[in-house]
């Protein structure tokens, strides 16, 4: 399998890499809110916000070596690839590929222009690696549905005018066959969101409570009680998504530049440490580069993406580790404001404090999307036939 890039490919990297530094001449940004509202308005005005789609909904009809090659150039500069919120991520790909003409025209617009956020309403109390075990009902009274049940961990929800959700609309066969996708406003006097402040201090997830919501018939995508191959189309590509491995280069790069500055790479331990990790990394490269040749066609990367989650997160959580012992005591001055933010003022290099944060929240990585127990019986079943 040839993973060389050809000439029209360099090609497209340089001009992706000429376009992230005309937007931040000064260098890699720090990650801020106002770093991100500079990144997202210029990739509106670029139109390169929704990559991912096809052309005829606003894509830039690029390859997918082209999308790769992007993800890899804006990652070295630690910048999202494209703008917030699970829109133009998850439910944007979900409406283009099974969306009505109507809800396209309704809802895409939004996304693209930043106008309108969207949350992603799958994860329940009872029902999270195991989202068939949803409880969240949905009844059918005439042209509505009458929404009731409870979402968790819902990330940006208290920022968002639209939820997509998986909901039980029956109770008969198997669990998975009863359950269907729909569009809900976060509007609706029945949805009451509470915030959930992680480890790291910031406000990002959210108990999110339906009452009574009414969702029009029309909100929904595809048929009733086949929202489960719907959603598993959804979590395949955002599983991918979740191999981490623009942020692992971009993290390994400045690991390496903090042991240069210091003693560490005298300890053999420690030297032994980043390239074992190095070592594993060039090998989730590869691993989605054979996906990526695999899906060039467009189909969805398959068991392809269970193996990058499960192993991507992993590969991440140990570059924070070592991030933050090459920190040392520098990582130990960790003060928080109530709203999660970190002051301006600093004690040792620039990255410690913003480690340490990554350090915190990133335990959960290894749960949300899919926890490692779900990838490896994923693998487990479809790989090896157990």
């Amino acid at each position: 399998m040839d993973f060389a890039f050809t000439t029209s490919q360099e090609a497209f990297r340089r001009q992706v890499a000429a376009f992230v530094v005309n937007v931040f001449p000064e260098g890699p940004p720090e990650r801020n809110a106002a770093t991100t509202g500079r990144w997202e308005a210029a990739l509106i005005a670029r139109g390169w916000q929704a990559y991912k789609w096809q052309p005829q909904y606003g894509g830039p009809a690029w390859s997918a070596t082209e999308k790769y090659l992007w993800e890899i150039e804006v990652g070295r500069f630690g910048l999202p690839t494209q703008i917030s919120g699970s829109g133009v991520s998850m439910i944007g790909p979900i409406l283009c590929g099974f969306g009505t003409d109507d809800q396209r025209a309704r809802y895409l617009p939004g996304m693209l222009d930043g106008s309108e956020q969207w949350c992603q309403g799958y994860s329940e109390p009872g029902a999270g690696s195991d989202l068939a075990s949803l409880r969240t009902r949905a009844q059918r009274a005439g042209d509505l549905y009458v929404v009731d049940g409870e979402k968790i961990w819902t990330s940006g929800a208290h920022a968002s005018q639209r939820m997509f959700a998986l909901v039980r609309t029956s109770a008969t066969g198997r669990k998975q066959q009863g359950i269907t996708f729909l569009l809900i406003d976060m509007a609706d006097p029945g949805v009451v969101v509470t915030p959930i402040f992680s480890i790291d201090g910031h406000h990002s997830l959210n108990r999110v409570a339906l009452t009574d919501v009414r969702v029009p018939v029309t909100d929904r995508i595809g048929a009733e009680n086949d929202g489960w191959s719907i959603a598993k189309g959804l979590l395949t590509h955002e599983r991918t998504g979740l191999a981490f491995v623009t942020e692992s280069l971009r993290k390994l790069a400045v690991l390496k530049t903090a042991v240069a500055a210091s003693m560490l790479l005298e300890d053999a331990c420690f030297a032994h440490k980043i390239a074992d990790v190095d070592t594993e990394l060039q090998s989730l490269v590869v691993t989605e580069l054979r996906a990526l040749s695999e899906s060039a066609d467009g189909s969805a990367p398959g068991v392809y993406s269970s193996i990058l989650k499960l192993k991507g997160t992993g590969i991440v959580q140990r570059l924070t580790e070592l991030l933050l012992e090459s920190a040392g005591y520098h990582g130990m001055p960790y003060p928080l404001t109530p709203a999660g933010e970190v002051p301006d003022e600093r004690i040792g290099p620039r990255f410690c404090q913003e480690e340490v944060a990554q350090y915190l929240i990133g335990r959960s990585a290894s749960i949300a999307g899919g926890s490692d127990e779900v990838q490896r019986n994923i693998i487990a079943k479809q790989v090896l036939g157990l």
